[in-house]
């Protein structure tokens, strides 16, 4: 472009990678895997130098090869694709955050997360942001993180956080402020709080920031274009390695915002991206030693079992809260549904098939509550703002659960367990999750103190160990979606 205010920028971004390393064999069509990812971004930035690539949280979990080395192999890998800048995703933090400030050090891109703090003395935990200089231009990239990483860490009291939109907003705003005596063309705001809640933050940043575009992830939401908020365009690219996001640009650096832009979604797949094969290499070794490791067989289910949506019962669900309810020896298991990780497993279940549904391993806690209080936890997983996945959590529950709640009435029709009404005074044990018991007030509206035991014991320290043992010694298990809590 000859005008020298007009310069020209390639956006690529992904989000929620969740170790997808491998191509996936869909309709005789090889279709994403890091390989090809790669093989794309090299082949953009060959043909135009004005390119840069963001990552937008969660390159940890969801694979075997990264379980197996705790995120280790993931950062080796990630390292050979080379993004520019990669901010926080919530499953940064699985292995622990300490491991998570160890992998930094491993990896030689940027990490940027602006809202993260020791909270005494008040020091950041990692760059807030990078200014990254392309074709003539100052960019400037932010990161900001999702409030369910604070509710993982908030137990820790060196810890603090802004932990809700507004407080990012206004972080956003101090970082903007600081370096307006430095010549920014573009800002890019890299979060990881979903679609929804970026729409949000679009609405609240005061156009003398200067923010330009979000790019988000954490929702794993595909879009046909991206939206436009407060002049500010969000996009996301879905989750793993089956696309990327790709804007190019025409900064205009007198009024640093776009002057133009088109963006796409690129599937990556054998007709639009090359292969790394170094890249490919590397994978194998990794994916040879897990292989080894994992390939026995656990048990043999009837069918196919499946977990289709996190916010209903599920086969996979029922089976899971089931096998813990029995091996526990608990009156009801209450599961986290995003514990679940896999959509479906196949008839032969091995030890790396259950690693990958089941990746967090965790203590499981006993509660004793009483039958108002238990309604008073289902009620408020079941409001408005829990069901389009905004906030909170959802619960698979075992079996001799049967209730049925009005939404309308926000009263429960019927409400039985092991085919006897529960009433308000009776009471029963429950089985949580410590991550849940850790964040019980904010996942289900009601103190713990409140509770008839609410101290909690530890039932196992190990949620895997006792679902291993389950399966290792079951045979033709079978399961199926029987109602157990509806809602209208």
């Amino acid at each position: 472009m000859a005008d020298e205010r007009y310069r020209e920028l390639t956006l690529l971004h992904s989000n929620d990678l969740h170790g997808d390393f491998l191509a996936q064999d869909v309709d005789k069509k090889l279709l994403g895997g890091i390989s090809r990812l790669s093989g794309y971004v090299t082949e953009t930035r060959t043909n135009n130098p004005n390119t840069l690539y963001c990552i937008a949280g969660d390159m940890l979990q969801g694979s075997l090869i990264d379980t197996e080395f705790k995120g280790i192999s993931t950062i080796e890998i990630m390292n050979m694709l080379n993004p520019d800048i990669v901010s926080l995703g919530n499953h940064e933090l699985d292995y622990g955050l300490g491991h998570l400030l160890f992998l930094e050090r491993c990896a030689k891109f940027t990490i940027v997360n602006a809202n993260m703090f020791i909270k005494n003395p008040h020091t950041r935990l990692f760059k807030p942001h990078k200014i990254i200089k392309k074709n003539g231009m100052n960019i400037l990239f932010i990161g900001i993180i999702t409030e369910e990483v604070l509710s993982s860490i908030k137990q820790d009291n060196l810890l603090s956080g802004f932990v809700d939109v507004e407080d990012a907003a206004r972080e956003v705003g101090h970082i903007c402020n600081a370096y307006r005596s430095v010549d920014i063309d573009f800002t890019i705001l890299l979060t990881h709080i979903g679609f929804e809640e970026d729409k949000r933050l679009a609405a609240m940043l005061d156009p003398e920031w200067g923010v330009d575009v979000i790019i988000g992830g954490h929702s794993h939401t595909i879009l046909e274009e991206p939206a436009l908020v407060n002049n500010i365009l969000i996009a996301q690219a879905g989750v793993g390695t089956n696309q990327i996001g790709r804007f190019d640009i025409v900064v205009d650096t007198d009024n640093n915002d776009v002057h133009s832009y088109t963006w796409q979604l690129i599937p990556i797949d054998e007709e639009h991206c090359p292969r790394d094969i170094t890249l490919e290499e590397t994978i194998a070794q990794y994916k040879q030693r897990t292989d080894e490791k994992y390939e026995r067989v656990l048990c043999r289910f009837r069918k196919q079992l499946t977990h289709p949506d996190r916010y209903q019962e599920t086969e996979l669900g029922n089976l899971l809260s089931d096998a813990l309810k029995d091996s526990l020896g608990i009156d009801l298991m209450i599961l986290g549904s995003g514990s679940i990780r896999k959509e479906r497993v196949h008839r032969l279940f091995t030890f790396g098939g259950f690693m990958e549904l089941m990746p967090y391993d965790d203590r499981v806690v006993m509660l004793k509550v009483n039958g108002a209080q238990l309604r008073h936890m289902i009620a408020h997983m079941l409001r408005d703002s829990n069901l389009d996945g905004s906030h909170g959590e959802f619960y698979q529950f075992s079996k001799g659960l049967q209730a049925f709640y009005n939404r309308a009435t926000q009263s429960f029709e019927r409400f039985e367990l092991n085919g006897e009404p529960l009433d308000d005074d009776d009471v029963i044990s429950i089985g949580l999750q410590e991550y849940h018991f850790k964040n019980f007030q904010e996942f289900f509206n009601l103190p713990l103190e409140e509770l008839v035991e609410g101290k909690g014991t530890t039932l196992t320290t190990s949620l895997q160990d006792v679902l291993i043992e389950f399966f290792s010694v079951a045979h033709q298990l079978n399961a199926k979606v029987e109602g157990r809590l509806c809602w209208c």
